[in-house]
């Protein structure tokens, strides 16, 4: 379970996330300003820094853009469709768990604050 929740915090460099992806450093940083469901932290010297669950978004873009088709609005109307039927299928408690991307940056810019403060 521990390690489960290591994995979910574990945070992928951009370069790390291309290769697994696929993808050229360009493309990712396009589908950043297109998709709102990507905006990931950046290091104190501008590094982009992706958490898992961005990565698995990513992947789903991927499919979504490449091997479905679909355009880049319709891989977004997608998405969404997809989040809310998630977020609907969740028990309550569930989903108070299943964060935003806004409050999982949030979390993540205050804990890198935190460990500024820390040095």
């Amino acid at each position: 379970m521990a390690r489960a929740a290591a994995e979910e915090e574990k945070l992928y460099k951009i370069g790390e996330v291309c290769k697994v992806a696929d993808l050229q450093p360009y493309v990712l940083r396009y589908w950043e300003t297109e998709f709102p469901q990507l905006s990931p932290n950046k290091s104190g010297g501008g590094q982009r820094l992706y958490t898992k669950r961005e990565l698995d978004i990513i992947l789903r873009i991927k499919d979504l853009l490449y091997k479905e088709g679909f355009t880049i609005a319709g891989a977004k109307k997608k998405l969404e469709t997809d989040n809310d039927l998630e977020r609907r299928a969740l028990s309550p408690s569930e989903s108070r768990q299943a964060e935003s991307p806004s409050l999982q940056k949030i979390k993540r810019e205050l804990r890198e604050l935190l460990e500024l403060l820390r040095e």
